[in-house]
């Protein structure tokens, strides 16, 4: 296995068709979508159930046919938003989807616009059981979608609103770079190296990273606060035009969630905030503090932490999915020495990690900035669960491939739970077996009830812009008084953490997605209950899980596994597992 595949993508799978190039893909794939709307449009009421479904594949050939080129150009940007070349095909993409988009909308607004017994008599027939799903799921936005001539033209002006200003984002956060003096020397770093100096021994070093960090977007205030009020003005706009009551109900609706479930999985997080705290606070102990900062959440509790090559990381990683399904370990590994994983930091790179899949037929890639701590392992494992979701996933057709936003974090959070219990399985030392647990409550946090700070941080921001510009003071109110929510008394926030919401992509990009995390970890807390129960013979509804794709909804979806998550009292099970890694620490201690 050569250093590059450990490295850089290899984008071969991906490349545009050498015959046409870049620009005939796109053209192609508008030709077949102008020959599609041709054949089909203000035709498909008149569709017998075999006639809809061949329009139905072919619909789908044409989705999978367009999003190749644009595949290529986000990978490209995704990993170098400097170079020109990059942007242009990036753009150039955007622009050709949005019109393809805008060709191809009639189709659904159709199946829509169906009268309820002819639509009942499609959804009945066998032969479009493998669309049931997708029809019934489309159906639901009915009573807030516009003709379509407006919706065309809200998608076109799109191109110059919400998409010119989230791209403005991901351009100004990747164009970063920092100046910090470490280990007696000044260096030059990129904001996701700062933020992994969060996981540094020594406290001054965590807080300067971060503050620096943060600064940094605080000077450019006037941009991101532009942004973060046009997104929630354009969204507002658009709630309005759609009669929809609640900035949340797209989202809900699209999760096939209702308010009431979401507001209930929320309200049990808040009310197990105490619950965190009392980590905290269990935490300020072990690293001999009176009360932590927010900079010290993350802190190793080791005097030497442990550093992890990106090779040793990988090791972990896939021993700990052969462990659970040896069928897994190669699925995982062909993402290194088929060069699908980019690992390292750079300027100009998109900071986080993400882990895309476009359609059944195309790999799926892995974007890392693996800084060798111990949290960059697991956010391996984490990456690598949702490529092993994209992979089984593919054996759906492309309108069934997309896991719902709920469900879309399960096998990544699944697999962090995997390499932690292997790993502490393997530990004989006390101390690192401490670290371990530390690890796993903190990120257990994280992703349910940070991400519920979260939440509700862009549920008032969108609340209150709906009566005026929000100047970036009162952005940074409402952000320290969701999170003064969660750390209570006992965690102190750093002055530069005002800025902290400025930074947070899924705000611009996705919204409302951050309580998908929630649901995940919660969801993923039971199955792992279910695998500690049952054994080997958990592992088939746990890939028939990640194998139906988005062919069911989420309550339909966990069923496959045994698991009910309208359960009584089902959230909170989620949270006494957690309280039970609390008490495992506190024996340990």
């Amino acid at each position: 296995m050569s250093n590059a595949n450990l490295v850089t993508w290899t984008l071969d799978p991906v490349l545009p068709d050498p015959a046409t190039g870049f620009s005939g893909e796109l053209e192609r794939a508008l030709q077949a979508a102008l020959a599609f709307g041709s054949e089909y449009r203000g035709n498909i009421a008149r569709l017998d159930p075999d006639g809809l479904r061949l329009a139905l594949e072919r619909y789908e050939k044409l989705q999978e046919q367009a999003l190749k080129p644009q595949y290529y150009a986000h990978l490209l940007f995704a990993a170098d938003s400097g170079s020109d070349e990059a942007k242009k095909l990036s753009q150039q993409a955007m622009e050709a989807g949005n019109r393809l988009s805008r060709e191809l909308l009639f189709f659904d607004l159709e199946i829509m616009a169906l009268t309820e017994e002819r639509f009942t008599e499609l959804l009945d027939a066998p032969l479009l059981a493998n669309y049931r799903h997708y029809m019934a799921s489309i159906r639901k936005f009915s009573r807030h979608t516009l003709p379509e001539r407006e919706e065309q033209l809200l998608k076109q002006k799109d191109l110059t609103g919400c998409s010119a200003f989230s791209r403005l984002f991901d351009e100004l956060s990747a164009s970063f770079t920092f100046t910090m003096e470490f280990e007696g020397a000044q260096r030059d770093f990129t904001g996701e190296e700062l933020l992994g100096l969060l996981h540094h021994a020594d406290p001054a070093v965590r807080e300067r990273a971060f503050s620096l960090f943060l600064e940094r977007h605080g000077e450019n205030s006037l941009v991101y606060g532009t942004v973060f009020n046009t997104i929630a003005l354009d969204h507002a706009q658009e709630m309005e035009l759609r009669g929809y009551s609640h900035p949340m109900d797209p989202t809900n609706i699209g999760n096939e969630l209702s308010s009431e479930v979401v507001q209930q999985l929320m309200s049990v997080t808040e009310a197990n905030y105490p619950l965190a705290q009392e980590y905290f606070r269990l935490k300020a102990r072990i690293l001999g503090l009176d009360r932590l900062k927010n900079t010290d959440i993350y802190a190793p509790v080791a005097d030497c932490p442990r550093q992890y090559t990106l090779e040793e990381a990988r090791e972990l990683v896939l021993a700990a999915y052969g462990a659970f399904n040896p069928a897994y370990r190669p699925v995982l590994e062909a993402f290194f020495t088929e060069g699908r994983i980019d690992a390292y930091p750079r300027t100009g790179k998109s900071g986080g990690a993400f882990c895309m899949g476009m359609t059944p037929s195309l790999p799926p890639y892995v974007l890392l900035n693996f800084t060798s701590n111990l949290r960059d392992v697991a956010t391996l494992a984490h990456e690598l669960g949702h490529g092993l979701h994209f992979v089984l996933s593919g054996r759906q057709t492309m309108i069934n491939y997309h896991a719902p936003l709920p469900l879309a974090e399960t096998a990544s959070v699944f697999g962090e739970m995997l390499l932690t219990r292997q790993m502490l399985d393997r530990e004989r030392d006390p101390a690192v077996k401490i670290a371990l647990l530390c690890a796993k409550i903190e990120d257990i946090i994280a992703t349910t009830c940070r991400q519920v700070v979260l939440t509700r941080f862009e549920e008032r921001l969108h609340l209150e812009r709906k009566n005026g510009l929000l100047t970036d003071t009162r952005i940074c109110d409402i952000w320290l008084e969701e999170n003064g929510r969660l750390f209570g008394t006992a965690v102190e926030t750093i002055d530069a953490y005002r800025w902290g919401w400025s930074y947070i992509s899924h705000f611009i990009h996705t919204r409302f997605y951050c309580y998908s995390y929630t649901f995940a970890e919660l969801l993923v807390l039971a199955l792992y209950r279910e695998y500690l129960a049952r054994g080997d013979a958990f592992i088939p509804g746990y890939e028939a899980v990640l194998s139906s794709g988005g062919s069911r909804s989420p309550f339909d979806t966990a069923a496959l596994a045994g698991i009910d998550i309208s359960a009584p009292g089902f959230w909170q099970q989620g949270y006494d597992i957690l309280a039970g890694l609390i008490e495992e620490l506190k024996a340990l201690l």
